[in-house]
């Protein structure tokens, strides 16, 4: 036989879906599971579509989650995401993964990770190691097993599942420099060839970059196909996406800024629009616009640590989200994000601190996850350490 097997989950997380491994099977040196990850996604794949994996071709369907014991105290287990390139051999550990974070939970209790009392909400206490943030996730437990079935939808899946609260608990900063890396609200970012471009650079669940769609002759309602169409903007919006990263104190140049992080999004005052599904986005019924790029694709909804960044954002003084969003919300209790699939609600706490700058006390949204199938995944032989060559 010319590949091996690993235990292994597949699971859908909000709008996104991944591979879930238990940390006891997988090596910690990162340099040999690179390759075992990059082998199960099916990366790289010139083509990018992953037909030799798991992968599906897409940011938002190329992800791996590792999962064991905590590490802290204030945690039942321990997560950590990676992002899989799909055209290159490249796994970015750089960020989180809102989405697949709602997966966590669930997975831990049905492997026995994790023992709680059946209930309505079962609290799961997750530290999220790429991050050194602990999200909070409450969900249905019944027989001592994850509920799947509810009533409860979000854009971007079909169907309704159980619904799935996390609480982001002091989400600002995660890579040491505060919310606001840069020490401003407003920053102007200047790249060769293009006019200067306001920015907020946010840095709440996971870094991200907010640029006002108009500066870039767009609207905010464009489809991710018509943005990506537009002849040069891709890797006109990649190359501030990199030199915002070096303002945040990501890397020391723009070509060692990660993949993954910061996102860059295009922000726009509520438009109406139509959802990916045919539907209507009515402006009346969002707060603010957004299309966020992911791993130099625009994201079909919305990441929602992104996503958490943004209603974040919403709510500082001075920022491209605030002075776009929709009157009000700065004293809003929740912020209404239309994306290209649909609408999400964020919530968030921030506070003054004693130093005059904005902290994020708190952020939360509402998921629903699934597990799709389990058993073992494929692996080319001679990956896996300690099988027999």
């Amino acid at each position: 036989m010319s590949q091996d097997f690993l235990r292994a989950v597949f699971m859908r997380g909000g709008s996104s879906k991944g591979v879930f491994f238990h940390a006891a099977d997988l090596p910690a040196d990162r340099a040999v599971l690179d390759p075992i990850l990059l082998a199960v996604l099916g990366s790289p794949d010139p083509y990018g579509r992953q037909i030799n994996g798991m992968g599906g071709g897409i940011s938002s369907l190329s992800k791996a989650v590792v999962i064991g014991p905590s590490t802290h105290p204030e945690a039942d287990v321990d997560y950590t995401f990676a992002q899989v390139a799909v055209d290159r051999p490249e796994v970015d550990w750089s960020a989180n993964c809102g989405n697949l974070s709602s997966a966590v939970g669930p997975f831990a209790v049905d492997e026995g990770l994790v023992r709680v009392e059946d209930g309505p909400e079962a609290l799961v206490r997750i530290h999220q190691v790429n991050t050194r943030r602990i999200i909070h996730a409450r969900f249905p437990v019944r027989g001592g097993r994850a509920v799947t079935e509810g009533d409860y939808a979000i854009a971007g899946v079909a169907g309704t599942g159980a619904r799935v609260r996390l609480d982001f608990l002091n989400p600002g900063g995660t890579r040491g420099r505060g919310l606001l890396p840069s020490g401003a609200a407003l920053d102007i970012i200047e790249v060769e060839g293009a006019p200067p471009v306001r920015a907020s650079l946010v840095d709440a669940a996971s870094p991200a970059m907010f640029v006002p769609a108009e500066d870039l002759g767009l609207t905010g309602a464009e489809t991710p196909d018509e943005i990506e169409a537009k002849p040069g903007l891709m890797a006109l919006l990649d190359r501030l996406r990199r030199a915002g990263g070096v303002r945040m104190g990501l890397a020391a140049t723009p070509d060692a800024v990660p993949l993954a992080a910061p996102r860059i999004a295009l922000l726009a005052s509520p438009v109406a629009a139509r959802a990916l599904d045919g539907s209507t986005i009515a402006a009346e019924a969002q707060d603010i616009a957004v299309r966020m790029l992911s791993m130099e694709r625009v994201h079909r909804a919305v990441p929602m640590t992104g996503g958490l960044a943004l209603g974040i954002a919403c709510r500082v003084p001075g920022t491209v989200a605030a002075q776009l969003a929709r009157p009000g919300t700065l004293e809003a209790e929740e912020v209404r994000v239309a994306h290209p699939s649909g609408l999400v609600s964020v919530g968030a706490e921030l506070r003054t601190g004693a130093d005059g700058a904005p902290h994020a006390e708190s952020a939360v949204v509402f998921r629903t996850a699934r597990r799709l199938m389990q058993g073992e995944v494929a692996v080319p032989r001679g990956l896996l350490p300690g099988a027999e060559a």
